[in-house]
């Protein structure tokens, strides 16, 4: 090796296939540290903002996992990262990160875990500022002389430069005579910023001259600036370099004169505060960064100069005193200390090479030692083979991406529902018209093993009920010792909730500081959102369920909802929902079916639900263990589709209300500058009646948004009614086409894909997308449908034709013998005839659809 190669101290690579550049990379303190040990911040053009504390490395050795203090991917690429007293009322370090038409400030922070590498970093938004125009870069600094705090200068592809005063934008000016940008520094010395323009000359403005100058929105007014009154803006001095330029930095040291460094093309060239130049020195190669530092000798400054030879050359003034050879072309560079390392060389590639480095003339002394030879023994070599197969081949075989547990936990978590509704009704806050609404008592008991520290438990039940405490903490529990929790759960909203099962979650962490969860299921009983009346004859929706066990007495079954009689046999039975309508079950007293029925059709589902799942814990104390259900009817695709069309045309209301609240607030924004630049106006104007048009705007705000938010109500309303019928349809499907579990859990998957449902990604796009693939794999009728790609992105449909037809379609080639798998050999299964399945298959209700 070279004797003047970059010792290498610590390097890591970044990411696959990201961009950086001059302005990604900051070393500072930026978590504020008691040590006051640098950080590097690297931000890249794929918008991933990562901070490193480097340690250390031996030779051969790769990164170590807390070298990474934070990673994080933000929507925008990142331009620029700098580190200053960004924030009002602090003097603390905080991180400026500069988008294309967004500047954002975060606070750094880090908290320490229980273990070696536990300690947890995090950024917090500040505050942040919607930029107008495309920015190209930032600097910050003390303008006009401000004490304690950092304000933030921001240049825009159009030349504007943009100033903020922390959480406030101050003001904008156009530089004159504006092509292309170029690099910006801040003067603190002589409070004025430093550019290259596009004629390739050095100017500089005066911070007080930028801020008197006249204000302009556009290059047209500027223009206009020229001719009429109004202060023009006018550069303190400029200086014609002949090149484009690279970089700028302003060197203010204590035992220097304060220098302005300017890296061009060809040549970097040291100016003086008044433009002149003190020296400058003519390159032979391709500069591609440079960094000026304080140097030993005094009255002398170091420049740190990297090119696209892969060299760092260190000039004092402009005589070469040292050239290294770095493993890539450094865009960005700086200098930095860790752990009492001080002037660590810290460069950034384009491609995400980041290096830490320091200049020696340490050779390797390595030598490879002799190999012995020996004989080779072929057959302890093929029965070591065969045991690294055998490992490797038990390893391949599971697949799980989360950790096997452990066959005993260390907590277990149960739950217990009373069998009897509570005597005094705990529910609080009902949005229910009905007097009467009762609650349950569910009761959690956790049990250890050995102490465990800070459990929480966490409960969770369906949309539209509620419980009179959802978490738990215990600091501490002890061994053999059990804790228990006791909630009510009651019905709250005016909708029937999608499901009746609940689930309760604890998380703890072991003695050794291992996090760990348990967690348990738990069903709540029909009585807490229905009662008994009346059964009724009329209905327009009705199903029928088919047996293969004589008729059951249904008093055996809903012994909670009938008492207990002389009559030898019921068979009709009244459920009245409390947020919702009356269902009526009957019962054949000849054949094996049984009946439900309701004014609407989202209300079968619970009824149904409970009626299978009450028939297989009946049958199974009785020791029938070869009880199946049947369904042989029509499926009701008719009344599934007018839920979907009821759900769809909310969204679409919704996103109406959006858009034209969000005019409105514009609207409103942009009379509010009106008035207060009427207001700012040293010669009072009339008002033009902005101020009733102000009122009148404010009024129709405020009338949109309560609408909008009822709207987004009955939406979350119509997306739970939908999430019934999906899973009665699922159930029928089910139950008429005798599907297994895997392929029930696959239709789930496809109908039931989102817990909650939103504007950006809602539940029919997602539900088509899914019948697209399954239509277009397992269920493909020929190889032409299997080579179709489905490359578009999710986005809201037109009309809901196009998922009505993928619904009827699946419906039809399960009839005709489709099989869902999610195996890749599943294509072309039509003219499979699964066993079991009729020859004709039933039809299908579909209606205009």
């Amino acid at each position: 090796m070279s004797l003047f190669k970059a010792r290498d101290w610590w390097s890591a690579s970044l990411g696959e296939n990201e961009e950086f550049d001059q302005g990604c990379l900051s070393v500072a303190d930026v978590d504020n540290s008691e040590s006051g040990q640098d950080k590097i911040i690297v931000g890249s053009y794929n918008g991933y903002l990562r901070i490193f504390s480097p340690h250390p490395l031996k030779t051969g050795d790769a990164i170590q996992a807390e070298d990474l203090l934070l990673e994080v991917q933000l929507r925008d690429p990142i331009l620029q990262v700098e580190v200053g007293k960004f924030v009002s009322g602090t003097e603390l370090l905080h991180l400026a990160v500069l988008h294309p038409r967004k500047l954002c400030v975060y606070s750094v922070s880090g908290t320490l875990g229980n273990v070696e590498h536990g300690n947890q970093y995090q950024i917090k938004l500040m505050y942040e500022h919607n930029l107008q125009r495309t920015a190209c870069n930032m600097t910050h600094g003390s303008f006009g002389g401000v004490k304690g705090r950092d304000l933030i200068c921001i240049q825009s592809m159009d030349g504007m430069l943009m100033f903020f005063e922390q959480e406030s934008y101050t003001f904008g000016r156009y530089l004159p005579g504006f092509l292309l940008p170029g690099p910006l520094r801040y003067s603190p010395r002589t409070d004025s910023f430093i550019t290259v323009s596009s004629c390739q000359q050095v100017e500089c403005y005066k911070y007080q001259v930028l801020a008197v100058a006249t204000d302009a929105e556009s290059k047209k007014e500027t223009e206009q600036q020229k001719i009429g009154s109004g202060k023009k803006l006018l550069a303190d001095w400029t200086l014609n370099i002949g090149e484009q330029a690279l970089d700028i930095s302003i060197v203010s040291f204590n035992n220097t004169v304060f220098s302005i460094f300017v890296l061009g093309e060809r040549n970097f060239f040291c100016l003086k505060e008044n433009g002149q130049i003190r020296f400058m020195k003519k390159l032979e190669y391709h500069p591609s960064c440079f960094l000026p530092f304080c140097s030993v000798s005094e009255g002398t400054i170091n420049s740190l100069v990297g090119n696209h030879n892969n060299m760092l050359l260190v000039y004092q003034d402009v005589t070469l005193k040292w050239a290294a050879q770095v493993p890539h072309v450094p865009v960005a560079v700086k200098v930095a200390n860790f752990q009492d390392m001080k002037g660590i060389i810290v460069t950034l590639s384009d491609s995400g090479q980041l290096q830490c480095s320091y200049l020696g003339t340490d050779p390797s002394l390595f030598q490879a030692p002799k190999v012995e030879s020996r004989d080779i023994n072929y057959e302890e070599l093929d029965v070591e083979m065969k045991e690294l197969q055998k490992i490797i081949k038990e390893a391949s075989k599971t697949q799980d991406i989360l950790p096997k547990a452990e066959k005993e936990d260390d907590l277990i978590l149960s739950a217990t529902v009373s069998s009897t509704l509570d005597a005094v009704s705990q529910a609080v806050d009902i949005a229910l018209e009905s007097e009467a609404v009762p609650s349950v008592t569910v009761k959690f008991c956790i049990r250890t093993k050995r102490q465990v520290q800070k459990t929480v438990l966490s409960i969770t039940v369906p949309s539209f009920l509620a419980t009179t405490q959802d978490q738990f903490i215990f600091n501490s529990i002890d061994q053999g010792i059990p804790k228990t929790a006791s909630i009510s759960v009651f019905l709250k909203g005016k909708c029937l909730p999608a499901d009746l099962e609940g689930s309760a979650v604890a998380s703890y962490s072991t003695p050794t500081g291992v996090p760990r969860i348990a967690q348990c299921k738990f069903r709540l009983p029909l009585r807490l959102i229905c009662s008994p009346v009346q059964p009724s004859k009329a209905a327009n929706h009705k199903l029928t369920i088919d047996t293969n066990k004589p008729p059951v007495n249904l008093i055996n079954m809903f012994s909670d909802f009938i008492e207990r009689t002389e009559d030898d046999q019921i068979s009709v039975l009244g459920f009245q929902f409390l947020a919702g309508h009356k269902v009526t079950l009957l019962a054949s007293k000849t054949s094996q079916r049984y009946r439900i029925q309701s004014e609407q059709f989202e209300d079968l589902w619970l009824i149904t639900k409970e009626l299978i799942l009450r028939f297989e814990e009946y049958f199974l104390k009785q020791g029938i263990k070869d009880f199946t259900c049947s369904f042989s009817g029509q499926v009701p695709l008719q009344e599934y589709f007018e839920l979907i069309d009821q759900h769809f045309e909310l969204r679409m209301n919704t996103e109406k209300y959006e858009n034209l609240l969000s005019e409105r607030a514009v609207q409103f924004r942009a009379i509010q500058r009106l008035l207060l630049t009427r207001f700012k106006d040293k010669t009072p104007a009339p008002l033009q009646n902005l101020d009733t048009l102000l009122d009148g705007t404010y009024r129709q705000v405020i009338g949109i948004a309560e609408a909008a938010e009822e709207l987004q109500n009955s939406l979350f309303q119509a997306f739970t009614k939908l999430k019934s019928a999906t899973q009665l349809i699922i159930l029928l499907i089910g139950l008429w086409q005798k599907l297994s579990k895997d392929q029930i859990t696959i239709l789930e998957a496809t109908f039931l894909p989102l817990l909650q449902d939103g504007q950006e990604l809602g539940w029919e796009e997602t539900v088509d997308a899914a019948l697209s693939h399954l239509l277009r794999t397992c269920l493909s009728k020929s190889s032409k449908e299997q080579a179709l790609n489905l490359t578009s992105q999710l986005s809201i449909p037109k009309d809901t034709t196009r998922l009505k037809k993928h619904i009827t379609l699946l419906c039809d080639r399960l009839a005709k013998g489709g099989r869902l798998s999610l195996s890749a050999d599943s294509g072309s299964q039509q003219a499979i005839v699964m066993p079991g399945l009729p020859s004709s298959p039933p039809p299908v209700a579909v209606g205009n659809a």
